[in-house]
């Protein structure tokens, strides 16, 4: 026997998976030339040369039982300590390296949060779009997850819905900027409403409201713009972060949870963050990843690139008659399906070879999302197919 819970969510696929190993197995047949797939959100990106230089220098000066050995749990005190010092000096913060767990990457540690938030009855809310894996992420943890519908005409925090949905249960909202699915940062105006809304109601129900801030896209952000560090507007704010975007290693598996000192019983939350973390089989980061951290914290991805094939394709599908969220972050297209359905328009593409995820798993049906993290060339090859979908849509 085994569990049936757990056997529907081996059983029932990700719709982005398959896309994608659907694109492998067709490019086998056609070409992966004949092939433009927008499926997955895998950086394009190299890992910046200072990654690259760190793990030979660690690899050939340090000793290789050091390197390969245990660590304590939370993370060995010298990335702790470069990461500390990073986030103060950009955010003006006091965080301190006993505030950070490190984790293999963004998906651990929201689950051990929302694992050690949920106590009976706990309810997390998050507001569509959503990344698809806060579903398991919490009803597989001892959480309920809430949803509140989008605002398809800004993608900003709908306040009166979100309100609506906020009881006594409520443990944390979970909220992801820059957005997946959307590419959307929430402005400091909707992080200071999102913030005295949760004090409000905290005070009514007599306990805190916590963020989850998942934040592994916090440095992709173009034109100009910046990501609010969300614990200097709201203090009971809970940091999970991944260098799988920032420094390009989404295979290697390295991250944090940042507890702040001002966060209402941080002692008690952090502790409880490393007893869902034991409980979920943590043992420790990779010890070579934190110490290629130690050194690269600092670092800063090189956006130009996806920053081209972003505005290649917004200018190249709106001039089209296609419409799109105002991605400024992230690397992610939100568009509109012509015809009202994103299953049906991912359908008609897949026909074409054109693979791009449609929205329902995301909260949106009606919107379909393309990952921008591929190369100029494939996008230029798309846009006819693109082109012809819009004309088909249009004069079915």
């Amino acid at each position: 026997m085994v569990s049936e819970k757990m056997l529907a969510l081996g059983t029932t696929r990700s719709c982005i998976r398959e896309l994608f190993e659907y694109g492998l197995r067709q490019a086998a047949v056609v070409g992966k030339e004949n092939v433009y797939d927008f499926s997955i959100g895998n950086p394009s990106v190299p890992a910046p040369k200072e990654v690259n230089q760190a793990l030979i220098d660690i690899v050939t000066q340090e000793d290789s039982v050091e390197i390969h050995g245990y660590t304590p749990a939370a993370g060995y005190m010298g990335v702790r300590e470069a990461v500390a010092d990073d986030l103060n000096q950009r955010y003006g913060t006091k965080i301190r390296p006993q505030n950070l767990f490190f984790t293999c990457g963004a998906a651990p540690a929201l689950v051990s949060v929302v694992r050690a938030l949920a106590v009976d009855s706990a309810e997390f809310v998050t507001v569509a779009p959503h990344f698809v894996e806060y579903r398991p992420f919490v009803e597989c943890n001892g959480g309920k997850l809430v949803v509140v519908p989008a605002d398809t005409e800004h993608f900003q925090i709908p306040f009166p819905q979100l309100e609506a949905r906020l009881t006594s249960h409520t443990q944390a909202v979970i909220i992801n900027s820059p957005n997946n699915p959307s590419g959307v940062i929430y402005t400091q105006e909707t992080l200071r409403k999102l913030a005295d809304l949760l004090e409000k109601k905290a005070g009514e129900y007599g306990h805190p409201i916590y963020i989850i801030a998942d934040e592994p896209y916090r440095e992709l952000v173009y034109d100009g713009n910046e990501v609010p560090f969300i614990p200097t507007l709201y203090r009971n704010t809970i940091v999970c972060y991944s260098y799988s975007k920032s420094l390009s290693l989404p295979g290697e598996r390295i991250g944090y949870i940042c507890v702040p000192d001002e966060a209402e019983n941080s002692d008690q939350v952090f502790a409880a963050i490393a007893g869902a973390a034991r409980a979920i089989g943590h043992v420790c980061p990779p010890s070579l990843l934190q110490r290629v951290v130690a050194r690269c914290a600092r670092l800063h991805p090189d956006i130009q690139a996806y920053d081209r094939t972003r505005t290649t394709l917004y200018e190249a599908l709106t001039s089209y008659g296609y419409q799109c969220a105002n991605a400024n972050g992230a690397f992610y297209l939100f568009v509109k399906a012509p015809g009202g359905s994103s299953k049906a328009f991912s359908e008609r593409a897949k026909a074409k070879n054109l693979l791009v995820v449609p929205g329902d798993d995301f909260g949106c049906p009606e919107f379909f999302r393309i990952s921008t993290c591929v190369s100029h060339d494939m996008i230029l090859r798309s846009l006819p197919v693109f082109q012809e979908l819009a004309k088909e849509f249009a004069d079915p």
